[in-house]
């Protein structure tokens, strides 16, 4: 029998997709989390007390610079004390429009089946975003390109983990600059039906990938204003200073109800004070100034907290992923946006430069640190490696297996008279075992996660198998993906209205490659 589809018009315009990625091998099914476990508090009231204070001293000693005529003229209505590019602001301002923010909101996807909600005790996670190079072991580390960005697209579609895109996977810069954002995102759109992530890079940009989801989803111009069908990470350019494009996107996003994630960029001992406290106190000012300014834009517009605080190796400078000061830093953030009812934004990063050990443990350990921060959005959530400069399809399967573990284990503990198995413990009694009991016959196949390379053989049937390694798990395990790959359903006419406004706006010349 067919099942009915009741939905409007408006969010059956895929062509009838109720259809989610398939579960594939060992995959869990698509579906939404919640969080039953309580984040990690990492300092106490009054420490968190002292550092919100610093930070809106921070704002209204020092100021923060934004390089925008509009937000400038804007802050002064408002009454900031407005010095050239310099704003300065009074706590009270600052308190007063962050109340504003929503403390849960819905991210929608091109497909209704993937919506996603924000905020509260929900967990989401995106895929690899932003990395300029992609590696694998079969082709080892290249140039990002419109082949390896559409392989790296299909792979998040098919790993139910990957709820998000967060970015492109993998920047295709074989496709010039003035029409790459047309092209990556109508990729995005017809490979996948999971929600959309556009970069603010300037309005054209921000305008065009609106309105190419907004076609895809089937909303009129006035029905976006309702609907947070994107999603744009504004990040400050640390120290205290929020440069044209991404004034440009709170600017264009915000006015219309769409998503932000306002999010400092703020590694300690460069961009950052050098202690973790003091690189939060930064961040905590910069996160402040970024989502006051989305409200002064718009009162109740969807922002997130974004923490990306990190450390950077102080013998070379390079950014340093996974490490205690991270876990650290990503905690203490969660328990600021905590503090303010905001939704909060982390991260699944690592620094290794291959698929190693090293890249899993601080996958863990970040990740780690983001889960127990209280973090409703994890962005990365699978594939970044070498501190962002290369996605990796096989770590986007190690990590979509990182993330399922994590779910898993952020489901409610069933403590009932079933579960806890008095009448099984004594049937089986003393010296016996539980293979064979009607208890656990009728659970065994649900009862444990099961990975997706995870080897769990004894070691003489995993050495007669040849020794493989996850990396060889994870290779077999992106080609099985890659290989069932079907695109979701987009109606013709959708498809025609899509490939009709990418058409108009590249015979235009696309957008000024120059801010």
């Amino acid at each position: 029998m067919t099942e009915r589809d009741d939905r409007p018009a408006s969010e059956r315009r895929r062509g009838g997709g109720r259809r989610a990625a398939t579960p594939g091998p060992r995959q869990p099914a698509w579906q939404r989390y919640q969080r039953s476990v309580a984040p990690t508090r990492v300092v106490s009231d009054d420490e968190l007390e002292s550092i919100h204070q610093a930070s809106l001293r921070v704002l209204r000693d020092t100021g923060m610079d934004f390089l925008h005529p509009q937000a400038l003229r804007l802050w002064k209505d408002a009454g900031a004390d407005v010095n050239d590019q310099r704003v300065r602001f009074d706590p009270d301002l600052i308190m007063e429009l962050i109340a504003s923010a929503p403390a849960e909101f819905p991210m929608l996807a091109p497909d209704p089946v993937h919506d996603l909600m924000i905020g509260g005790d929900h967990v989401a996670f995106t895929a690899v975003a932003s990395a300029p190079n992609v590696a694998d072991r079969a082709g080892g580390r290249r140039s990002g390109n419109q082949k390896d960005f559409r392989t790296l697209v299909k792979l998040s579609q098919q790993l139910n983990m990957v709820q998000s895109h967060g970015g492109y996977p993998v920047e295709p810069i074989d496709l010039h600059p003035s029409i790459r954002h047309l092209e990556a995102t109508r990729d995005l759109l017809t490979l996948s039906n999971k929600a959309i992530n556009v970069y603010s890079l300037g309005r054209e940009r921000n305008l065009d990938g609106l309105e190419m989801v907004r076609i895809v989803r089937g909303l009129s111009n006035e029905e976006v204003d309702h609907h947070p069908i994107v999603h744009s990470v504004i990040n400050v350019s640390s120290p205290l200073r929020l440069d044209t494009p991404m004034l440009e996107g709170i600017l264009q996003y915000s006015a219309r109800n769409q998503i932000i994630i306002l999010t400092p960029f703020t590694l300690a001992g460069a961009m950052a004070p050098v202690t973790i406290a003091g690189a939060v106190v930064q961040q905590n000012a910069e996160a402040l100034a970024g989502i006051a300014f989305t409200q002064l834009v718009r009162a109740g517009a969807p922002v997130l907290y974004g923490g990306f605080t990190s450390n950077v190796d102080m013998q070379s400078g390079s950014p340093a992923f996974g490490t205690p000061e991270f876990m650290q830093a990503a905690m203490l953030g969660g328990q600021l946006a905590r503090r303010y009812r905001i939704p909060y934004r982390s991260s699944n990063v690592c620094a290794a430069n291959g698929v190693d050990a090293q890249s899993g443990y601080e996958s863990v350990f970040s990740l780690w640190g983001a889960i127990m921060g209280g973090a409703n959005l994890v962005f990365h959530g699978a594939g970044w490696m070498e501190g962002g400069l290369h996605a990796s399809p096989e770590k986007m399967v190690i990590d979509a297996d990182l993330l399922a573990m994590v779910a898993t284990f952020l489901q409610p503990l069933i403590v009932d008279d079933a579960t806890m198995a008095v009448e099984a413990i004594a049937e089986v009694g003393p010296g016996g075992h539980h293979f064979g009991t009607e208890h656990t016959r009728e659970r065994f196949r649900d009862a444990f996660y099961q990975p997706m390379i995870s080897d769990w053989r004894n070691y003489e049937s995993w050495a007669e198998a040849g020794s493989p390694s996850s990396l060889d798990h994870a290779e077999r395990v992106v080609r099985e993906l890659l290989a069932e790959y079907e695109p979701p359903p987009l109606g013709d006419a959708v498809r025609a209205e899509l490939d009709d406004y990418v058409g108009r706006r590249i015979a235009e010349g696309g957008v000024p490659t120059d801010f």
